[in-house]
């Protein structure tokens, strides 16, 4: 593949070819095309698999790992997440799990005083779903404790904004400001603009707001990239990655000092325009696009075929005109690289699909990101067009208070489906959509399986025919997301010749109550064959 920026020279120090890792005493799983395997020892030659054994089974070795009889499995990938919005998190204003407005308040003002210094107040993460009245909130009740300069609030799943005066004034939006094509901007009863603004009206605010320094953007990366490495994950799929992002990975990539493989999606037909083609390093390829359809349930921006149930009248909103949707999709297409779509609603899947049967196949190996709605014809066509499925699982244990209220008894069937995805043979997966949910793929792993909260309600599962087993839910963490990135002969497994990505865990993912799995402790984390992560009494010798 050509480089996407040719300057970086790539310098990346890979093991000497003389270096084997021997990982012993373990209770090792692996899966592969046959299933389930499972071993005493992994030898590593070079940072790729040689072979795995009986505990015991190998005795020469530069480097020694004793596993302590603790869980070995492969190093985990999450399929869709957001590398510098997790870093961004660290620094701005964290909302996520508030359970009232009055909290969000009082952590904003408690924010706000101190960073007197920040000329925007700005974060992310607030659900009114899980405040008693579930009513959005407004500028009003920002400007009550934050007047004198903007503050600028995505909701959690990032396809709705909360703004005070100060940053809607900023931004020119007064009562009689038209909605942008595939925006809202909300109002109340009088016609007043409130504060709350819906997918692409949020481009009016954010387009105001001061960009990030390079040192900023440095800081965040590296702090996302030690979390996600301490939670077991060797790959993360970057849903949307703007152009000077990726000139900040191949830097790190060139100098050895990526810690996790990233697939990088570019940030729509824009970013894809001033690249020279597909780019692949050592830990780093860039080779698909990030592109949306609609916009999310919670905010009610997702695409849906009929009314919202719980708002007449009301169907969402398509990003993009239906034409202009699929131009951009085809471009991507004829570029050579792999179209990533964001849809969510029954229609907005529905657009996604013709446009992706009607330019693409099964070779292009085109995804939709979330297919989190779906009407139930639709399921064959997707299977047809060799569509991948990326879904979420945790994205259904955090909508189940409100998912069904949205789409009413008979759509929700075809939501959150992933049994139904499996068996209509559509490859499936697995991530988080981190900063919106947790990075934690045991979370994750444990969604998928139980499909309940860490309370463990509701008792028998939420829809439990959707439910994976947990062999079907780790393949969706390693194979199914090698798959999605054309990866899959050289990642998801450890079998020989395959890369040495793995963790050591606390516990077995296979055999301890479904209730422990999100509970899982990572013990070390391994890429290449090398310590990237490692807790006290797991280092090497």
């Amino acid at each position: 593949m050509r480089p996407l920026i040719a300057a970086l020279a790539l310098c990346f120090t890979l093991p000497s070819a003389a270096d084997t890792l021997l990982v012993d005493n373990v209770n090792g799983y692996t899966l592969t095309q046959d299933g389930l395997t499972q071993f005493g020892a992994l030898l590593v030659k070079n940072g790729k698999v040689v072979e795995t054994g009986a505990r015991g089974a190998f005795t020469q070795a530069d480097r020694r790992l004793d596993g302590k009889g603790m869980t070995l499995l492969p190093g985990l990938t999450d399929a869709h997440g957001h590398i510098m919005g997790q870093g961004y998190l660290q620094s701005d204003l964290n909302l996520t799990g508030i359970t009232s407005k009055a909290q969000a308040l009082a952590r904003i003002q408690a924010y706000a005083e101190a960073n007197p210094q920040a000329q925007w107040i700005r974060g992310r993460g607030w659900n009114q779903e899980l405040w008693p009245d579930r009513a959005f909130p407004t500028a009003e009740d920002l400007d009550a404790i934050v007047k004198d300069k903007p503050v600028w609030l995505r909701r959690v799943d990032g396809h709705a904004g909360w703004a005070n005066s100060k940053a809607l004034s900023m931004a020119g939006i007064k009562d009689n400001t038209k909605d942008p094509d595939g925006g809202q901007i909300s109002r109340d009863n009088q016609g007043k603009a409130d504060g709350i603004l819906v997918d692409n009206a949020m481009s009016l605010v954010e387009e105001k707001i001061p960009a990030r320094t390079e040192q900023e953007n440095r800081v965040a990366l590296d702090v996302a990239l030690k979390q996600l490495s301490s939670l077991g994950l060797t790959g993360v799929h970057d849903a949307g990655v703007g152009y000077d992002t990726l000139a900040l990975y191949q830097a790190k990539d060139a100098n050895g000092t990526l810690p996790l493989r990233i697939y990088a999606m570019l940030s729509d037909v824009e970013t894809l325009s001033r690249v020279a083609g597909p780019y692949e390093g050592d830990h780093l390829v860039a080779r698909s696009v990030k592109l949306y359809a609609d916009g999310a349930l919670g905010s009610r921006g997702a695409a849906l075929l009929d009314d919202y149930s719980d708002m007449k009248g009301h169907r969402g909103l398509l990003i993009h005109p239906v034409p202009e949707l699929k131009k951009r999709i085809k471009a991507v297409i004829d570029r050579g690289f792999q179209a990533n779509v964001h849809a969510i609603g029954d229609r907005g899947n529905r657009e996604v699909l013709k446009a992706m049967a009607q330019f693409g196949g099964p070779t292009q190996r085109n995804r939709i990101e979330h297919l989190q709605v779906v009407a139930p014809e639709d399921f064959d066509a997707i299977k047809s067009a060799g569509i991948i499925a990326s879904m979420q699982p945790t994205h259904a244990t955090s909508d189940m208070n409100m998912a069904e209220d949205r789409l009413g008894p008979v759509r929700i069937h075809g939501a959150y489906a992933w049994r139904t995805v499996l068996d209509k043979g559509i490859p499936l997966a697995a991530g988080s959509d981190f900063p919106i949910e947790s990075a934690n793929p045991f979370w994750g792993l444990y969604a998928a399986v139980a499909r309940q909260d860490h309370q463990g309600q509701p008792a028998t599962g939420w829809y439990s025919e959707q439910a994976l087993s947990r062999e079907e839910a780790l393949h969706a963490f390693t194979l199914g997301a090698a798959y999605a990135a054309f990866q899959e002969k050289q990642l998801g497994s450890l079998e020989p010749g395959k890369a040495a990505d793995f963790i050591l865990v606390d516990r077995d993912y296979f055999k301890v109550p479904a209730a422990e799995i999100w509970q899982t402790q990572v013990l070390a984390t391994y890429l290449d064959g090398n310590p990237v992560f490692v807790t006290k009494g797991f280092e090497q010798r």
